[in-house]
């Protein structure tokens, strides 16, 4: 088989016992996660994203010159909230770096608890969203992004090591060539992380726009919630992947 489509093959369905297991999938799932999260950041609490800190940078930019429609206060909150985020992810991942799968079930476990506060803040609050709602949600919602992005690191599976910067991974993809063609396994890998993204953004924008605006976050918790049992199941002290 091409080692494109071998790539795709292994990462949506890893042949039992690989050397990472379950967790190529998962983290698609969590890729996922992140449009769904970014589809309800930007299209309902404002142009802020809560995982994709780049556009955050961008954005700040823009509020700083006066352009219309920006936040300084929303895009700094952002920012700071995915950095402690990643510091408690990373402090997770430090104390739990010998076994990978209870660091997954850990830090999604946090993950979906924040979720369904979010949940809860959206469910209760008028629409447009309040500023009084308004920051406390990009607050928990970029938490639960750093802490995502921080566990998705430290797992380190080759070529899923993170869930929301596709800039690197469309390069790696397309540089990803034999003799001028995407063939090369990892090019597979790449590429089911950016269907994942886009898939997540398209369900999570059109559930905002046509449905409900909270239903994306309620996706979220559910497939956050799922991971989190998936990993606890699996992730048994004698099962190969678990090892760092």
């Amino acid at each position: 088989m091409n080692p494109f489509f071998t790539g795709v093959r292994e990462t949506v369905a890893p042949r039992p016992g690989g050397r990472h297991g379950p967790l190529p999938p998962l983290l698609l799932g969590l890729t996922a996660v992140t449009g769904l999260v970014d589809a309800f950041s930007y299209l309902v609490l404002g142009h802020v994203f809560v995982a994709n800190m780049t556009g955050n940078v961008v954005f700040l930019g823009f509020a700083l010159v006066g352009a219309h429609g920006f936040s300084i206060g929303a895009s700094v909150v952002a920012l700071v909230s995915f950095g402690l985020g990643a510091l408690a992810g990373g402090e997770v991942g430090v104390r739990l770096r010998q076994d990978r799968g209870r660091q997954l079930t850990a830090s999604v476990s946090g993950q979906a608890a924040l979720l369904a506060v979010c949940v809860v803040l959206a469910a209760v609050s008028a629409q447009p969203v309040p500023g009084g709602f308004r920051y406390p949600l990009i607050i928990a919602l970029a938490v639960a992004m750093g802490m995502q992005n921080a566990t998705v690191r430290k797992l380190a599976v080759p070529d899923l090591a993170t869930t929301n910067v596709l800039t690197t991974t469309i390069t790696a993809m397309a540089a990803d060539r034999e003799d001028g063609r995407l063939q090369g396994w990892g090019a597979g890998r790449h590429f089911t992380s950016v269907v994942a993204l886009f898939t997540g953004a398209l369900v999570g924008a059109a559930l905002v726009l046509h449905v409900a605006m909270l239903l994306p976050l309620i996706a979220a918790l559910v497939l956050v919630a799922a991971i989190a049992v998936t990993a606890r199941l699996l992730g048994q002290p004698d099962a190969p992947w678990v090892a760092p």
